[in-house]
């Protein structure tokens, strides 16, 4: 609860323990960074002391944000809520059959798949141009509805948790456990991509008035889906670097374009952040894929042996002893 705590206007990702240590770790940091007064250093501690609290409380909020959307929001198109084979594109359908294949490999895997300049990051058209309309058309509904919302991370101010709107059960978790994992683990089997037993889903929005770009950093995940779902738009591609343990100074950056329909396939740690868009507006699911048995040897935002406590629904992803899904646990401290 206390890492990896982005500060928008420095583009710099901190550690809070404590103010003194707080004030010895960054105020030189930040003072080349252009926070420069007394008043701007307790403006960036004041927003950084109540992300801490913000993410102490985030398991109520969030539970308590779900139960009044179940009570109040009616869903402008239901069916989206439910995962339907006439959703997702027919190649995408080819390359899962492949994939749960007795003649599957890794090889023969990424000879159907698109492989960008990035290491290890792989294009395949996901969706139906028709339901990522739909799709668009209902989280706008809910955008414009009276029902509370709370944002993905701090680093995206305009977005929907998918959890709390009520796609987990029965969208994103098959999904997730009937396609997308076939794919994952011939891709990934080091980092997880075979045992993918949670999942952090939400969608985000870039709107030349609001969230243009997204800065570097790397998921809380091991494996990572970004689809662009639309709507129009310019610019404003992807671009990876290393991964999360080699710093950007030593790093050269490949681009990647957003396509509609498409989705990428990504290590969580592989350092990537989103350029400008110039014009429109853009919206993309990101579905952040989590395996138990990697990360609860270490977590991999805080890069310890994780220190848990009880969660609600997938949490962190973290389990405790059994493994079960009841015993999803959030690591305090990241």
């Amino acid at each position: 609860m206390t890492d990896n705590i982005f500060l928008e206007d420095y583009k710099l990702h901190v550690v809070f323990i404590s103010e003194h240590q707080f004030r010895l770790d960054y105020q030189a940091v930040l003072k080349r960074l252009g926070c420069l007064t007394d008043p701007q250093f307790d403006d960036v501690l004041k927003k950084v002391t109540q992300e801490v609290d913000r993410r102490r409380c985030l398991v109520v909020k969030s539970a308590e944000r779900a139960a009044a959307i179940r009570d109040i929001y009616q869903p402008l198109h239901p069916h989206v809520y439910h995962i339907n084979e006439s959703y997702l594109a027919t190649e995408f359908k080819q390359i899962v059959d492949y994939c749960r294949s007795t003649e599957a490999s890794e090889k023969g895997l990424v000879g159907l798949l698109q492989a960008e300049a990035a290491p290890r990051v792989y294009r395949l058209t996901v969706f139906k141009k028709s339901f990522c309309d739909e799709l668009i058309e209902e989280l706008e509904h809910f955008e414009q509805s009276a029902a509370p919302k709370g944002r993905p991370n701090t680093m995206n101010n305009y977005g929907v948790l998918l959890n709390e709107l009520g796609f987990d059960e029965d969208f994103i978790t098959p999904l997730r456990e009937h396609y997308l994992r076939p794919i994952t683990s011939l891709l990934y089997p080091d980092c997880g991509g075979c045992c993918l037993d949670s999942h952090k889903a939400f969608v985000v929005k870039y709107d030349i008035h609001e969230d243009l770009d997204l800065s570097y950093h790397y998921d809380n995940a091991e494996v990572t889906l970004n689809v662009s779902l639309g709507k129009d738009f310019t610019e404003g591609n992807l671009y990876f670097g290393d991964m999360s343990q080699v710093p950007l100074s030593e790093t050269a950056c490949s681009e990647v374009e957003h396509r509609v329909t498409e989705g990428l396939l990504h290590r969580g740690q592989h350092m990537h952040g989103a350029l400008p868009i110039s014009s429109g507006q853009r919206w993309n699911l990101i579905i952040w894929m989590r395996a138990s048995q990697e990360r609860n040897k270490l977590c991999p935002m805080c890069k310890k042996r994780p220190a848990l406590v009880e969660g609600v629904g997938f949490a962190d992803g973290f389990t405790k002893d059994s493994g079960l899904p009841s015993e999803n646990a959030l690591c305090v401290l990241t």
